[in-house]
This record gives structure tokens, C-alpha cells and sequence, in this order.
């Protein structure tokens, strides 16, 4: 039998809980570490249709990047959609872990998922910590290309059906690149100091965008969901350790779209 807590403390091997931004709710969210495991999924988000999924696939485990509790219930009201959320995982008994900023933080992570799926290289860290650790990524493309080729290639790579360009000329080449997966937007200043061409990262606010024209800096905006290269990627990571560890599960990722924005 496979336990919660054994696949949690592989997992932090790899993204040590130390690795977490300050205040971010990473870790145990919800259920009983001694919980046994027979059906894992991975997600971006823990959703109320991720848990309804959760049930209909009879999953015990969901392992997600985004915090199921990142802003805590008031009460208990179940009229609350979010609340009886939660009220479902217990019914359940569905227990739900969350790697955040220290899956972000960690090396062969997130930020290094998304560099990757760009073919960037000799990547280094965009924001560098003292640990060792770095939150985002800065590296250079094959070779040079417009932005609005970048942006074709962030739309292919990452299954988008839009974005949002932030440039004063789309036909300049650019070669360096950085990147930060989720909302980052107030370290664009990082990328700056890295002599980026462009940053690509989720979330830009209207004035931020126009700082970075003014700083002479072009970027490229995916959205957030862009992190949902997880799914897959966790998934892997998974099955690699259920080999070596013998450990008698099985691993899915969630078939569901969590992202709220559309273009039409």
C-alpha cells in the first residue's frame, strides 16, 4: 500500500518546501497524510469541476500547483461554491497537496518546464535566491526571431488561442528571452538587469505594460494558464518514481481546461 505522506516526501526531495516564496500556502491542504493511494491526478487548479472529475475518475489524490486554500473560507456555508468544494473532498475523502513557488523555485521545475518547451538556452535563473534557487528563467532562442514569431511560437508551443503582445516594434529580432511562469509582472525588472529582448509572463497589468515600453523592454503576456505544462510534466515525474519506488498506484492528469479567459 502507498501513502499520501510517501509520495509527498519523494516529491519534496525534488521541491523541498524550503524553496517557497514568504506567505505562499504551499504543501498539505487538505485530508490525512496516512491516507492510502491507489488513483493520483495531477491539475493546475482544484476547481469544484476538477473535484466533480476527481470523483467520476475515483481519485484519492490530487496533486495541483495552485493552493486549494489560497484565500481561506470565512465560514462554512455551503451555498459558497468554494466551500462545498471542500466539503466534497472530505466526503470523499479526496486529499489534496499543492506545490507552488517552491515547484517554481525548484530545478528541472516549472520555470525549466517552460524554458524548455521554447528551446531555450544556456537558461540561467531570472531572479536568483541564496539558497541557490531562482524563480523564473532567462536564456537565449536558436536563433533570432521577430516577436511576433515569438509570440506565434508561445501560441504553438503552449496550445493558445491568443495573447497578449506588449511591443514597440513586432518586426525587431530578439534573442534573449526570459520567462516566469503565473503572474509576474512586478519582476520585469529582473529581466531588464538580464538584458532581455522580452519577457514572457502571465497577468501584466494595463501600467506595467506601458513601464515597459518606456524601459525599452517588449513582452509577451500567455496568461497564467500557460503552468498547466504541469499536468503532463508531474505526471511523468510520477511514474518515474512509482518505478523505482514499486509504488502499486496510478497516476492521471486532469482532462479539464481551468482557465477562465477566452478570445473570440
Amino acid at each position: 500500500m502507498t501513502t499520501v505522506n510517501e509520495i509527498i516526501t519523494r516529491f519534496e526531495r525534488f521541491a523541498p518546501l524550503t524553496l517557497k516564496e514568504e506567505g505562499d500556502p504551499t504543501g498539505f491542504q487538505i485530508g490525512r497524510r496516512d491516507a492510502p493511494v491507489h488513483k493520483m491526478m495531477t491539475t493546475l487548479d482544484v476547481r469544484p469541476e476538477v473535484v466533480d472529475e476527481a470523483v467520476q475518475r475515483h481519485v484519492d489524490f490530487i496533486f495541483a500547483h495552485h493552493p486549494v486554500m489560497f484565500r481561506p473560507a470565512r465560514n462554512l456555508d455551503l451555498s459558497n461554491p468554494q466551500n462545498d468544494m471542500y466539503a466534497q473532498l472530505l466526503k470523499h475523502d479526496i486529499t489534496v497537496y499543492a506545490a507552488h513557488t517552491n515547484l517554481d523555485n525548484a530545478e528541472g521545475g516549472m520555470n525549466d518546464w517552460l524554458a524548455t518547451a521554447l528551446d531555450l538556452e544556456q537558461t540561467t535563473g531570472l531572479l536568483n535566491h541564496a539558497d541557490g534557487s531562482a524563480l523564473g528563467r532567462v536564456g537565449d532562442l536558436p536563433q533570432p526571431m521577430t516577436t511576433t514569431e515569438l509570440a506565434k511560437l508561445c501560441k504553438a508551443r503552449f496550445n493558445l488561442t491568443g495573447l497578449r503582445v506588449v511591443s514597440f516594434n513586432p518586426d525587431q529580432l530578439v534573442h534573449r528571452v526570459a520567462i516566469l511562469g503565473g503572474s509576474g509582472g512586478k519582476f520585469y525588472s529582473a529581466a531588464l538587469e538580464k538584458h532581455a529582448d522580452v519577457y514572457i509572463t502571465g497577468d501584466l497589468f494595463y501600467h506595467t505594460a506601458q513601464d515597459l515600453l518606456a524601459a525599452g523592454l517588449q513582452a509577451i503576456d500567455p496568461g497564467h494558464h500557460v503552468e498547466s505544462i504541469c499536468k503532463p510534466r508531474l505526471r511523468a515525474l510520477f511514474n518515474q518514481w512509482k518505478a523505482e519506488n514499486q509504488w502499486e498506484i496510478e497516476v492521471l492528469e486532469s482532462d479539464l481546461n481551468t482557465d477562465p479567459f477566452r478570445f473570440q
